[in-house]
């Protein structure tokens, strides 16, 4: 008869460290789970800080270019009016010479 017992509680003390690796591994892998979502939602975290980072240097460097752009465009507005200015005279009075006759 003990040895009956012996057996049984064997076996129940069995059946209680499989149930607890059972509950251990569900722990684990919950755990592991968790870690994974977290280390995805810093990356992403991660990324849309690098998105708006390189985004805002791109606006200020197309800033640049776009004020460099509109510098140089005048200059050449000023430099065309200059060169026409010079060029108007005298072909304003190769005209007058010509009616002149």
């Amino acid at each position: 008869m003990e040895l009956i017992q012996k057996i049984k509680q064997a076996e129940t003390q069995a059946q209680e460290i499989i149930d607890q690796a059972k509950a251990q591994a569900v722990k684990g892998a919950e755990q592991a789970r968790q870690k994974r979502q977290q280390a995805i939602t810093q990356a992403e975290t991660d990324r849309r800080k690098a998105v708006a980072s390189a985004l805002e240097r791109a606006k200020a460097e197309g800033q640049k270019q776009l004020e460099a752009l509109k510098a140089d465009a005048e200059g050449n507005r000023r430099k065309l009016r200059e060169d026409t200015a010079k060029k108007m005279a005298g072909a304003v009075e190769k005209v007058l010479n010509y009616l002149k006759g």
